[in-house]
């Protein structure tokens, strides 16, 4: 039987509130467990072996690929309704070039928390 080393993640409360729990699934209550180092799944590193530095590092760089997949879904779209759609339904080339900017960023990200620190 394994046992987990930590807790799992939980966003820090100055006061107990008398207010109903939130939703685990409302963006507030997300954004809260993604900040606590969950990752792209909502659930922390898997890997425990890893100093706690480490595991935050993976799980950033693990929901930046997810976030750049989506970018480049939608870049993939835009791509084709430029090419097969109708012209009003073209975003434009500012917003193709957002798109491209947006994921060349994400992969500077992901590859810097992906590098071990020295």
């Amino acid at each position: 039987m394994t046992t987990q080393h930590s807790p799992p993640p939980r966003p820090i409360q100055e006061a107990p509130s008398t207010a109903p729990a939130p939703d685990p699934n409302s963006l507030i209550a997300i954004l809260h467990a993604i900040g606590a180092g969950a990752a792209a799944d909502g659930q922390p590193w898997p890997e425990r072996h890893l100093l706690r530095s480490r595991q935050m590092a993976m799980s950033d760089a693990d929901c930046a690929a997810t976030g750049q997949r989506i970018v480049q879904e939608i870049l993939l779209a835009a791509e084709r309704t430029r090419q097969n759609g109708e012209p009003e339904q073209y975003v434009g080339d500012r917003v193709m070039e957002g798109l491209v900017m947006a994921d060349m960023a994400l992969t500077a990200f992901i590859h810097e928390r992906m590098r071990p620190k020295d």
